[in-house]
Parts: C-alpha cells; structure tokens; sequence
C-alpha cells in the first residue's frame, strides 16, 4: 500500500437525512476476513532508528491482546534518511502494515491524509516513541468500537495517569490545557497526548473543518468536537517522557497559541458549521419524552426562567454601574441594551436550540425591538416613580425595575417563541418526531454534486502555513 505523493482524498457520504448529519450510535458489526477494524497511524519523520522496534512491538501487542483485526499505517512526512525504506521493509516483512509516504511536513497532514483514506471504522494515532504505555490502546478505542462515544483520548493529567517527565514539560502542559479551559472552555483535561481515537463517520464530516496540518491540529479537532456536542472519552495513561523528543518547544508553543486565538475567533463569530456533526433526532436520550420531564414548550420556559434570572441579575450589576456615573435613565438603557444582547444569544442557543451563525444578525435585530419594548416599560416604571416620589432611594428603583423587569420578561418570552425563534419544523408525514429547528441548515459549507442518494463533498483546504516536523 506504498503511496509516493500526497494523498487527494475524496469523501463519500449518505444523505439519508439532512446533509452532514452523523449516522446513530451503533455497536460496530463484526468484520469480515481481512477487513480491520482499526487502524493505527503512526507519523514519523526521520525516524529510522525508532521506527522498526516501535512498529514490531505495536503489532506484537495488538496480535497477542486486540480482538479485531487491525492494521499499522506508517505516514511517512518527507523523511530525508532512510525512514522510508525502513517503513517499506516492514511493510513487505508484516501483513498487517501499510506505509504511506507525504512530501509535505506536519502531523495533521499526515493524519488527515490517512484517516480520510482509511476503510477502518476506528482511526487512531500514536506517537512513535511509544511514550504511552500499549495497555490503555484497547480501553482507548473500546468505546468507540461499542459506539458509545465518538472521540477517545489519553490523559496525562489524570488523577490516576502515572507519568514521568521532566518539570518544564509539566509546567508547559499545564499551562496550555489550562489556557484551553479559560479561553474555549474545554473540559477535556490533555489536548496534547500524541494517543488518540476517532470513529471514522465521525471524521468523514469532522476532519473537513479541521484546519490546522501541525500540532494544533488535535487540539482544534477536540474543541471542534466537544462544541457540536461529541462524546469525547479520556483515557488515563502511563507515560514516560523520550528525553530524545525533537519538538521545538517555544516555536510549537507560539503556533499554538496561534491557533487558539483562530478558533476562539470562529467559534466566538459563529464561522463553523457546527450543526453539521449532529446526531439524528431520537439517537440523544434526552430526545425521548419521559414522564415528569419538561419538554417542548416546558423546557423552553425552564431554559427561559435561567437565562431570564442570570440576565437579571447581569442587568442590575450593570445598572449599579452605570448608576455611579449617569443618571437613572442613562444608565438602565445601557444596562437593558447590553444585556439584551448577551439574553438573546444565550436564548438563542440555550432556549430554544438554534445552532450555527444563519440569522444571527436577523435574531439580534429582532432581539432590539424585543429590548424597546421592555425600555419601555422599564423607562415608564421609572418615570411614574419619578412622579410619584421627588427623590427615591436607590433600593426603591430596583424594587420598581425589578417588578418592570418581570412583566417585560413575559412579554419577551412570548415574542421569542412566536416572533423570533419560532417553530419551522416541517410537518411530520413520515409518523416520525420531526428534527428540531435548524436555520442554518441549507447553507451547506462544501461544494457538492449530487448523484442519486451519494454527498461528495470536498474538504476545506487544510491550513498550510506550519513549517514544523512531524516531530
């Protein structure tokens, strides 16, 4: 399986629903002879003394412990020694391994490359020192398998993890996930553990928003993936540091942080098609209607009444704000404008289910009507107080907003659900629960040619402005 060149992948998928919506949750079925289950990739680049005992002792685990049949991809990225012949030595000497050679530089590419190529159901990587000990590969790629989650990966920074490395390292690692979790808020605890697991139908849609071709390329597929709300599971590994490890630390540090900010500027924008990594309507549990749990029209109102209490609450810390340097109308049409925006993207999204960046701006615009409405009635609360008392207290105004507040939150309820947000679920003819609202759902990001039931879509170009090694 020798390829000389870069891989030109084209993506297939079935369009038995909406495009770009991942099939159920299934157990995966026994394969047939010579069909693997999984497949690992290995990236290297110039690695001809690490490579042979690596991938011998790879196989030797998986043949005495992994009970589907596997397969070992070597991706070669440029190697200038003798990588490659090493890689195709092992190829012709082990049935099970298969070498792929790239001309181009970057761990993304390589794995973006193989994986989208792969007939595999299960995709994994590993790195090629073998830091990660081989016991925590089946417990990686058990649930994946099983079809309980969609991503796997390992975790050195696990409570149970036992890992040996060097202090500075340690401070690095730390340092990053914990700028991962301020900044794109994610809840996975070690974005750069070179061992990961991704089901391939998860992948086929996946990879395609996947920028990156270096090292960032993990962490943005994880933050990609917990956003559109993916199963990630993390597995707790043992890991020993390769003292003879040719990351450049500073530069692969810099081009990550780089890439934060890029994501975090998409995510923040609404620029990624997210909704396109949903799962069918019914194959969430939390789809099912069971008896004493709100849904519809009471789980709208119980995700109304916490953004409306949160909202509240912003909106008086602003007004006390704003009190200490305007007056009282000044400062609660600041306070009732900014927070009207913060209430009806949180709605948006939270309340009533709307994914992706189609009619954002037509939301917001709508939202500032619904925001005059509520001045309105806020503003004539504080004008009757005004005549009525000569001079309030500052705790009678609140007491006045807060009552406004309440009636207007009522009113804005009803124009979200009737006006804004409402209900554009096509009626159900098919005797099934119809897929919730999606307004993003004809701006499919891909270019497309359809041919009876079959979706070709051609991936984003990958991001190509990382110069670094594959290791």
């Amino acid at each position: 399986m020798g390829v000389t060149g870069p891989l030109t992948t084209v993506v297939r998928m079935r369009t038995d629903s909406s495009p770009g919506t991942l099939p159920a949750r299934e157990h995966l079925p026994a394969a047939g002879a010579g069909t693997p289950v999984l497949d690992v990739v290995i990236p290297v680049y110039n690695e001809e003394k690490d490579l042979q005992p690596c991938v011998r002792r790879l196989h030797e685990h998986l043949t005495r412990t992994f009970p589907y049949p596997f397969r070992i991809t070597i991706a070669d990225n440029a190697s200038t020694d003798t990588t490659p012949q090493v890689a195709a030595r092992l190829e012709a000497e082990i049935a099970e391994v298969a070498h792929v050679r790239l001309e181009q530089k970057g761990r993304g590419r390589a794995l973006r490359t193989v994986w989208s190529a792969s007939d595999a159901p299960v995709l994994a990587y590993m790195d090629v020192d073998l830091s990660t000990d081989l016991n925590a590969l089946l417990p990686l790629v058990a649930p994946l398998i099983s079809g309980h989650s969609d991503l796997a990966t390992g975790s050195r920074l696990s409570r149970s993890s036992r890992v040996v490395r060097g202090a500075k390292r340690e401070f690095i690692s730390r340092s990053y996930n914990l700028i991962l979790r301020g900044s794109l808020h994610a809840r996975f605890s070690d974005a750069q553990c070179g061992f990961k697991a991704i089901r391939k139908d998860v992948a086929r849609v996946l990879l395609p928003l996947v920028e990156d071709t270096g090292w960032f390329f993990d962490t943005e597929m994880l933050v990609l993936a917990e956003r559109a709300g993916l199963r990630i599971h993390e597995v707790p590994v043992d890991w020993v540091d390769d003292p003879d490890s040719t990351v450049h630390i500073v530069r692969t540090a810099t081009d990550d942080l780089k890439g934060v900010w890029r994501v975090g500027k998409a995510l923040a924008t609404g620029a990624l098609p997210l909704d396109r990594l949903a799962r069918p309507f019914g194959d969430d549990p939390r789809d099912r209607e069971i008896k004493d749990v709100p849904t519809g029209l009471a789980r709208q109102l119980v995700g109304f009444c916490v953004v409306g209490v949160l909202s509240t609450l912003f909106y008086l810390l602003l007004y006390s704000l704003f009190r200490t340097f305007c007056g009282p109308q000044t400062a609660n049409a600041l306070a009732l404008l900014v927070s009207a925006v913060a209430n009806t993207a949180a709605n948006r999204r939270l309340t009533f289910g709307v994914r992706g960046r189609g009619g954002a701006v037509r939301h917001q615009a709508q939202g500032l009507i619904v925001f005059c409405i509520g001045l309105a009635l806020t503003s004539g609360s504080l004008a009757a107080l005004d005549a009525a008392t000569a001079d309030p207290a500052h705790s009678t105004e609140l007491a006045v907003l807060i009552a406004a507040n309440l009636a207007a939150t009522v009113l804005r309820f009803l124009l979200f659900r009737a006006w804004v947000f409402p209900d554009r679920r096509e009626p159900d003819t098919t005797g099934q629960r119809p897929q919730p609202y999606d307004d993003e759902r004809q701006h499919w990001p891909y270019d497309t040619a359809r041919r009876d039931d079959t979706l070709y879509p051609q991936p984003v170009p990958p991001h190509d402005t990382d110069p670094r090694e594959t290791r």
